[in-house]
């Protein structure tokens, strides 16, 4: 790559502080990190599409790192069941969804349908019994799991389906969102252990260096920082953000 580098280390560090609150919400901070560039003119999509998934995992990686301050990992058990479906998934379909779904479009799309349901399963679990969070069955967490693995859809938003499942599941919208980001974890690590590995082998281009380190940190401070205000954000809340930005990419597309 010559010439004026397609990832900046202060667009690097922008999109890190924006991946941490958006990793704490249910709004797809994969999306957000693909769609926000574009909006804004940048020279992201220069970046070939392993190299900008490397970036993104690495953002998911200061994420983690953060999470592990304040989320409790879940047990042995429960994060084989909640990160099995996912992995399956993305080792047989991430590419083929990527290369079909990963356009503007697709992720706007993704951005309202997960909202939908957001919404759908926190409203209808209103006026339930609501259980105390608790040890998850094996079943629960498979549920849990598949969740996630239908998050590998671009805009659909991973904590998104697990806070929904586990709402449609009798867990409060507090404990919903505890599990969601519990259940996340492993999966994040996940993805990070594999591709630091595919990375160990191939390297990182040596102006790309300094932005992806800019992003990691960047995410794993803003993590921190917004997770004391986050842990109340209403479902419809996020359910607008995420219209408001699909929006704003389908009219831009235009």
């Amino acid at each position: 790559m010559t010439g004026k580098p397609a990832l900046r280390i202060w667009q690097a560090a922008a999109l890190g502080a924006l991946h941490g609150p958006a990793e704490l919400l249910p709004v797809s901070s994969s999306a957000h990190v693909m769609l926000v560039p574009r909006l804004l003119g940048w020279e992201y999509d220069r970046l070939p599409a392993d190299t900008r998934k490397t970036f993104d995992v690495a953002l998911h990686g200061g994420t983690a790192l953060a999470l592990l301050r304040i989320t409790k990992l879940p047990d042995a058990r429960t994060a084989v069941l909640t990160t099995l479906p996912a992995a399956i998934a993305g080792v047989t379909l991430e590419d083929a969804i990527e290369s079909r779904l990963g356009g503007t479009t697709a992720t706007a799309a993704g951005l309202i349908a997960g909202s939908i349901v957001l919404v759908a399963a926190d409203a209808a679990a209103r006026g339930r019994t609501e259980r105390a969070p608790g040890r998850c069955t094996p079943r629960e967490a498979l549920l849990l799991g598949v969740a996630q693995a239908l998050a590998l859809m671009p805009g659909v938003s991973r904590l998104g389906m697990t806070v929904s499942a586990a709402r449609l599941l009798g867990y409060s919208r507090e404990s919903a969102f505890a599990v969601g980001r519990s259940a996340g974890l492993p999966v994040m690590l996940g993805a990070c252990v594999l591709k630091g590995v595919r990375v160990a082998q191939t390297g990182i281009e040596p102006q790309l260096r300094g932005p992806f380190a800019a992003g990691t940190v960047a995410a794993a401070v803003s993590t921190l920082a917004a997770a004391p205000l986050v842990r109340r954000t209403p479902v419809t809340g996020a359910a607008l953000w995420r219209g408001g930005l699909a929006t704003w990419a389908l009219r831009r597309r235009k």
